[in-house]
């Protein structure tokens, strides 16, 4: 394990002790995720040169689809890619509206620098780079506000390129936006700002100042993903990693709307395909039930050729740069890997280090993960959460502060309904409301 920062470990312990997946230092738990490291390496390598990529993500529920994203993502944010995860929803985010996909893309969208929404700061860098650009040719007076401006609009026109041609009013939201914040008008910035993010609603004044119109729909999000694109990558970001999760939910949807969200979804791959996306990676998650199943990816031909995949039996040989990897999820082994990374990151900045080497031994992780397991009716791929949480909670934070515990001999494991998630849930016995297992 590489050096970590105190500040890095506080919060890695601090998500794990509230059962979420920390935000950063996810190399730390990629147990089994080695084998795709090459090719992701290979594939945003790719992106960041102005290629772009697709592939799906197929596993059951807690086989790491989002802890796979995440470590991706965090992979993208260090080769300087921005990074925008989209939960699919029936009513929140429907796939077969890209308009609304685009808008929450842009209201997720952050960098390695600027959460949530970054959407903002990358409009700001952009206009900031469009200037030096400007100035660095030296044939511009930089004093010379009207001088500097025409320069900047026709540089921003250069580069929009194909963009400015088929999706018009993107160029014009950013031309205004940009002179908008040069002339202080704080209320039309914001305004226009919202609109290029796909917001619904703004007010017809601000719209008409940079001479657009309307919302943007359907088909204009595709032209504004394009715009947004080249704006990331004048603004230092060479490219953009999009997850589109839990795409599994378009099973549940009526017949209609889930035949217009395939659809929609064979029109971004195959845009991607085409080089419409430069920058682009496309990271689609979902269950094997919805690229295998009648109510899923199989409706649509089309849809079910480009991304089949063949799979043997033995997952050691799967194919990283196969249009769809499977994650098999955790086993035993994993799962006691997984506790001894954290139990060694718990180690490095406790002062009771030795202790808690000690007695929070790889024996003691093996009879804990069994047990856990055990309580979770023995589906090992959805323990790790809850494995993770009660390991650092319960076990090494009690280890460290009183030095008399034992965990083997004082501490019982419980599990109860109420800490558990939906799938946690449905997983473990469903007979008495709490477990107790001796471990």
């Amino acid at each position: 394990m590489g050096v970590i920062s105190p500040a890095r470990r506080r919060a890695v312990l601090a998500a794990l002790r509230r059962g979420t997946v920390p935000e950063t230092g996810l190399d730390l738990f990629a147990v089994g995720l080695e084998r795709l490291a090459p090719t992701f390496a290979e594939e945003l390598s790719s992106c960041s040169s102005g290629g772009a990529e697709f592939k799906a993500v197929r596993g059951e529920y807690g086989a790491g689809k989002t802890f796979l994203a995440r470590w991706l993502a965090e992979r993208a944010k260090a080769v300087g890619m921005a990074v925008s995860e989209v939960q699919i929803s029936e009513t929140e985010t429907p796939l077969h509206r890209l308009e609304t996909v685009y808008r929450r893309l842009c209201e997720n969208l952050t960098t390695a620098v600027s959460p949530p929404s970054a959407f903002r700061a990358v409009l700001d860098s952009w206009m900031f780079a469009l200037e030096e650009d400007v100035l660095a040719e030296g044939e511009v007076d930089g004093a010379d506000a009207g001088q500097l401006g025409a320069a900047v609009d026709a540089l921003l026109e250069l580069r929009l390129g194909e963009i400015a041609r088929t999706t018009p009013g993107y160029s014009a939201g950013l031309r205004g936006y940009r002179k908008a914040v040069a002339d202080g008008d704080q209320e039309t910035a914001d305004g226009l700002a919202a609109w290029l993010a796909g917001q619904p609603h703004v007010a017809a004044g601000v719209k008409r100042a940079a001479g657009v119109k309307g919302d943007i729909d359907h088909f204009q999000a595709l032209g504004f993903l394009q715009g947004l694109l080249t704006v990331l990558r004048d603004a230092g970001h060479p490219g953009l990693l999009l997850v589109l999760d839990e795409v599994e939910t378009l099973q549940r949807v009526r017949s209609d709307a889930r035949a217009k969200a395939l659809n929609a979804l064979r029109q971004l791959i195959d845009e991607v395909d085409k080089g419409r996306f430069p920058g682009l990676y496309l990271l689609v998650t979902g269950t094997p039930a919805f690229f295998d199943g009648r109510q899923g990816v199989q409706l649509l031909p089309p849809l079910a050729g480009r991304l089949h995949t063949d799979f043997t039996a033995d997952t050691r040989f799967d194919n990283a740069r196969a249009p769809q990897i499977r994650l098999s999820g955790f086993t035993i082994d994993r799962l006691v890997e997984l506790g001894g990374r954290v139990r060694d990151l718990y180690a490095s900045g406790s002062s009771a280090a030795d202790r808690v080497r000690t007695l929070v031994d790889d024996e003691y992780l093996k009879t804990f993960a069994d047990a856990v397991a055990g309580g979770l009716g023995g589906k090992v791929g959805v323990t790790p959460r809850l494995f993770l949480r009660k390991l650092v909670l319960n076990v090494l934070d009690t280890v460290e502060q009183y030095p008399d515990f034992k965990p083997r001999k004082d501490y019982a494991l419980t599990i109860d309904r109420g800490e558990l998630t939906d799938v946690e849930r449905e997983a473990a016995a469903v007979s008495p409301d709490d477990i107790d297992l001796d471990v």
